[in-house]
C-alpha cells in the first residue's frame, strides 16, 4: 500500500522507529481501545452532534487552488486555475471544486484561521489539538504535547458498544494520539485499503482455518489459566490486568456482528461506491460514514500528499476533481440519511500555501511553500449553517484580515458541537491540571 508523505518523508515506518508500533501495526489486543457513542441527547431544540469525521489533508493544502482563489491578484500569485461561482453570490471556489461549489448550501467555509507554526510537526499539532507546541518543533518531528481531538472525544464520550470509538485510516496523523490520556484512547488504525476486492480489517476477523468453535475453545482455556493464583492475585498496577481488559474487548469485537457489518463495505450498492469514487480515499470516506452510522464518535480519514512545493498545478488538476466528488458525496449522503444533523465533517490540513508561486531547486515545476498566515477549513453538519463563509483573506491571499480566528477557536467549535466543554480541566497522571483548550471560544457563525 502506498501512503503519501510530506516534504520530510514522514511515513508509518518512522512511527515504528519511535516505538509507536502498537498504534499502527501491533497486535489487535494491544492496539484496541474501546470507547463510546454519546447518547442522542437534545440540546437547544435540536439533536446535538454525536460524531465527527475529520478529513486530515496532511502536508498543508493550498487555499488558492481550492476554496479561496484570488482572481484579482497578479499571475505569479493567482496561479493557473480559474475561479467558479458558488451558490453564494460573490463567493468563488477554484475551478476543480465544482460539486462543492454547488453544494455550499450544505456547509460552511472558514477562510480566516491563521497561526504562527510554519513547520509540519508544529502546525499539525496545533490544528489537531488546539494547543501550540511548547518548544520549537521542526518539520519532521512527531509531536505529542496535548491530546488530539479524536482522543479527547473518545475519552469524554466513551462507553463500550462493541466497536472502538476512535478510528484513523489508513494511519494515524503524527499528532493524532492521546498524550497523557493514555494509550487506551489511541485510535484503532485501519491500514487496509477498502477499495480492494478482498478488503478485510486486520485482527477483526478470525484467521483462516480457525473456526468459531476452535476460537471459543481457546478462549475458554485461557480463561481457566487466568484463574491460577499467580494471575488472579496479581498486584495492583500489574499490566496483565490491562492486557486482560483489552483481550476481552478484542474478543468482543471479533465476535461482534455489529462490527463485522460496519466493516463490510461490500454491502453498499455499486452506485453509492462509485459516487464516493472508487479509490482508497473515496472508499475510506464511505467506510467512515458506515462507522459513524454504527455509533463511532470520531473517525479520521488521513489524506496525505498535499505538500506541493513543486508541480502544484498538474498535481491538483489530477487530484482535486476526485477529491471534490468524494467530499461532496459524503456530505450529501449524510444529509440524505438524516445523519448530517448529528455528524460533523471537517476537512483541513496544518496550514495553507504561500501566495507567491516558487521554483525550488531540484523541482521540475513550480509550486507553493508552507504558509500559516492563511488557510481554508471546510465544516459541515452538527448544526453548521449552509451558504456561510466566515472571514476573509486579503486580495492577494497573504493573510487573514477579517474575523481572524485561531486553531483554538476551531478546536473549541468541534468540542462545543459535540457537547464537550472546551474549557474543561483535565489532569495528567502526575496531577498537573490542563485545560482542553486555552481559548475555549467557539466560532459563533458556525454554531447556529
Amino acid at each position: 500500500m502506498t501512503v503519501s508523505t510530506n516534504c520530510e518523508g514522514f511515513r508509518r515506518r518512522d512511527c515504528l522507529k519511535l516505538g509507536l508500533g502498537a498504534l499502527f501495526g501491533g497486535s489487535f489486543v494491544d492496539a484496541l481501545r474501546m470507547q463510546a457513542h454519546a447518547s442522542d441527547a437534545v440540546a437547544n431544540g435540536r439533536k446535538k452532534a454525536t460524531n465527527c469525521i475529520l478529513i486530515w489533508m496532511d502536508g498543508g493544502p493550498t487555499h488558492f487552488e481550492t476554496f479561496d482563489p484570488k482572481p484579482e491578484a497578479p499571475a505569479e500569485i493567482r496561479g493557473e486555475f480559474d475561479p467558479i461561482a458558488t451558490s453564494v453570490p460573490g463567493v468563488h471556489f477554484s475551478e476543480h471544486m465544482t460539486k462543492l461549489a454547488s453544494n455550499l448550501h450544505r456547509f460552511s467555509m472558514i477562510r480566516s484561521i491563521r497561526h504562527n507554526q510554519g513547520n509540519h510537526g508544529a502546525g499539525n499539532h496545533y490544528m489537531m489539538t488546539g494547543a501550540p507546541p511548547r518548544i520549537p518543533v521542526g518539520c519532521g518531528a512527531f509531536v505529542s504535547f496535548h491530546p488530539s481531538m479524536g482522543s479527547v472525544v473518545s475519552h469524554e464520550l466513551g462507553q463500550p458498544t462493541g466497536l472502538p470509538q476512535y478510528f484513523s485510516m489508513p494511519r494515524m496523523a503524527r499528532s493524532g494520539g492521546p498524550n497523557f490520556l493514555g494509550a487506551k484512547y489511541a485510535p484503532f488504525v485501519v491500514a487496509d485499503d477498502p477499495n480492494k476486492e478482498k478488503f478485510r480489517v486486520r485482527d477483526v476477523a478470525l484467521p483462516d482455518g480457525l473456526g468459531t468453535g476452535r476460537f471459543s475453545g481457546r478462549t475458554d482455556i485461557r480463561a481457566q489459566v487466568d484463574k491460577m493464583r499467580r494471575i488472579a492475585d496479581k498486584a495492583a498496577g500489574d499490566p496483565i490486568g490491562g492486557y486482560d481488559e483489552y483481550f476481552s474487548q478484542g474478543y468482543d469485537l471479533v465476535t461482534s456482528q455489529q462490527a463485522q457489518e460496519a466493516f463490510d463495505i461490500s454491502r453498499e450498492t455499486d452506485e453509492t461506491r462509485e459516487a464516493y469514487v472508487r479509490d482508497g480515499f473515496g472508499q475510506r470516506c464511505l467506510l467512515a460514514r458506515r462507522l459513524v452510522e454504527a455509533g463511532v464518535p470520531f473517525v479520521t480519514v488521513y489524506d496525505g500528499g498535499w505538500d506541493h512545493h513543486g508541480s502544484i498545478f498538474p498535481a491538483c488538476s489530477k487530484r482535486l476533481p476526485k477529491w471534490d466528488q468524494t467530499v461532496s458525496a459524503l456530505i450529501e449522503d449524510l444529509d440524505q440519511r438524516g445523519m448530517l444533523e448529528t455528524t460533523i465533517v471537517v476537512a483541513l490540513g496544518e496550514f495553507g500555501r504561500t501566495p507567491k508561486i516558487s521554483q525550488l531547486a531540484g523541482r521540475t515545476a513550480p509550486g507553493r511553500d508552507h504558509w500559516a498566515n492563511a488557510m481554508s477549513v471546510l465544516m459541515a453538519g452538527g448544526g453548521t449553517p449552509g451558504n456561510t463563509v466566515v472571514g476573509a483573506t486579503d486580495r492577494k491571499g497573504y493573510t487573514a484580515i477579517d474575523r481572524v480566528l485561531s486553531p483554538e477557536n476551531f478546536v473549541s467549535t468541534v468540542y462545543s458541537k459535540l457537547g464537550i466543554n472546551p474549557d474543561k480541566m483535565l489532569y495528567t497522571p502526575q496531577g498537573r491540571p490542563t485545560h482542553l483548550v486555552s481559548d475555549p471560544t467557539p466560532i459563533s457563525e458556525v454554531m447556529a
